[in-house]
């Protein structure tokens, strides 16, 4: 079953349960698959990878939302955008924890070759790469100065 068709059938079943976050976070979800299907160039397709890409962005955005409501003492609305957060972060892969990452991260850094923070854009491209949907790339971005200051 491909992710537009989980999100669909989920919901059916937000709607049976009477889930109003889940209902309306997989609404928005659907509303963004649809919308990149229709795009230009699209074909009417949506793969599970572009899928993926879209879920992790909105993620990002929730979490910059609720830190911006934290920051203007607005902690209702900060736990809407974090129980929506969670809800599509159910469709995402496993994250990688602190340590996966660094040892991920030290076989990329030496596989490139780097030797300095002056490599920071060789090792963040491949890393990119490589961790796509894995981390995020602010969290990898943090992880990767560490280890090349360390050098």
């Amino acid at each position: 079953m491909s992710l537009f068709d989980k999100v669909s059938e989920d919901i059916k079943n937000a709607m049976k349960a009477h889930d109003k976050v889940a209902l309306d976070t997989l609404r928005n979800i659907k509303k963004c698959f649809l919308e990149a299907k229709t795009a230009e160039g699209a074909n009417g397709e949506l793969n599970d990878a572009d899928a993926t890409k879209i879920i992790q962005k909105l993620v990002k955005q929730g979490k910059d939302s609720a830190e911006q409501y934290m920051a203007a003492n607005r902690q209702d609305l900060a736990d809407g955008e974090l129980e929506q957060v969670k809800v599509m972060e159910t469709y995402l892969p496993k994250q990688l924890s602190s340590e996966e990452l660094e040892i991920r991260l030290k076989a990329i850094i030496a596989e490139v070759g780097a030797t300095g923070a002056k490599d920071m854009g060789k090792v963040m491209g491949a890393a990119s790469k490589q961790l796509a949907g894995l981390a995020e790339g602010r969290i990898i971005s943090t992880k990767v100065k560490e280890l090349l200051a360390a050098l």
